[in-house]
């Protein structure tokens, strides 16, 4: 982890197997069922987690325990209010260590690392590699519901506005000291190809670092820190504020992640993303 500013917010699997006793480890798995007429079905992965799970883990439903289920949107931001019961249920409290993994894509571990530092919590990481690096080392595995644990005190002493809304992102364009960053894959910046959430292609004059880019496809581990910076820096990203989006501010989080381990001070996520951006016909956006 040397060449990040902030290593403290990933973990090595060594590191989690020798403090499982020290933490509270969410495992945030959720899968995106492709389906045209609606763009996905949401499918939370508790049947993942029930088939296998890191010893003590808790199960962390992305889409109800740490959404606001009365918006329109999935995925979208909760209250504070909603988001401290949640974390009570969790057993966390303002002290806890805090340990993020999926069995799918790393966003949905990087997408609750970043609603716990929107809500002033900074004592919490992502588990460099996820489920897949932990089960092909041959570690402990537990299956079943979970073990629930005693209520936590946790309580949001701070909201950190790290999230934007379509006003913030539209005044951005054409302005060169803001980047606004597209965490989707190619084809789907491009409009060429993937999932469309509406229109297809990019919010008008967005970069395009995908997040699944930053991730080794082998070992499923972020990149070395100097490859990070390589690629966020090509676009732009590393000296000016960045805004960064995607489908429904997931893939988006595991940008924001890296910059933030980078030592970037200052990045937002849109979090209705393209889910929103794109069927409004009035918002700009571009192929191509």
């Amino acid at each position: 982890m040397t060449g990040f500013v902030h290593p403290e917010f990933l973990v090595e699997t060594d590191w989690l197997a020798q403090h499982l006793q020290d933490v509270v480890v969410l495992d945030c798995t959720t899968h995106l069922i492709p389906d045209p007429k609606i763009t996905y079905v949401v499918k939370p992965g508790r049947e993942d987690f029930e088939r296998g799970h890191i010893p003590g883990a808790q199960f962390c439903d992305v889409s109800r325990d740490v959404s606001d289920t009365s918006q329109k949107l999935n995925f979208m931001r909760p209250t504070p209010e909603a988001f401290g019961v949640a974390m009570r249920r969790f057993g966390i409290s303002n002290s806890t260590r805090v340990i993020t993994y999926s069995t799918a894509n790393a966003w949905w571990a990087t997408r609750v690392w970043w609603l716990l530092r929107e809500f002033g919590h900074d004592n919490a990481a992502v588990l460099n590699g996820g489920w897949q690096k932990w089960s092909r080392e041959g570690r402990a595995v537990e299956t079943g519901p979970g073990t629930t644990r005693s209520a936590g005190d946790f309580t949001v002493r701070e909201v950190r506005d790290l999230m934007v809304g379509k006003d913030q992102v539209k005044a951005a364009i054409g302005d060169a000291g803001i980047c606004t960053l597209n965490a989707l894959l190619p084809a789907q910046h491009t409009g060429s190809g993937g999932n469309s959430y509406g229109r297809p292609g990019r919010i008008a004059g967005s970069m395009n670092v995908p997040a699944a880019h930053l991730l080794d496809p082998e070992t499923n581990t972020f990149l070395p820190p100097d490859e990070l910076r390589r690629r966020l820096g090509a676009v732009g990203a590393l000296d000016r504020p960045v805004i960064a989006y995607c489908g429904g501010g997931i893939a988006a989080s595991a940008d924001a992640l890296i910059l933030t381990m980078l030592g970037h001070r200052d990045v937002k996520i849109y979090d209705a993303s393209l889910s929103e951006w794109a069927k409004d016909e009035s918002l700009p956006m571009e192929t191509g």
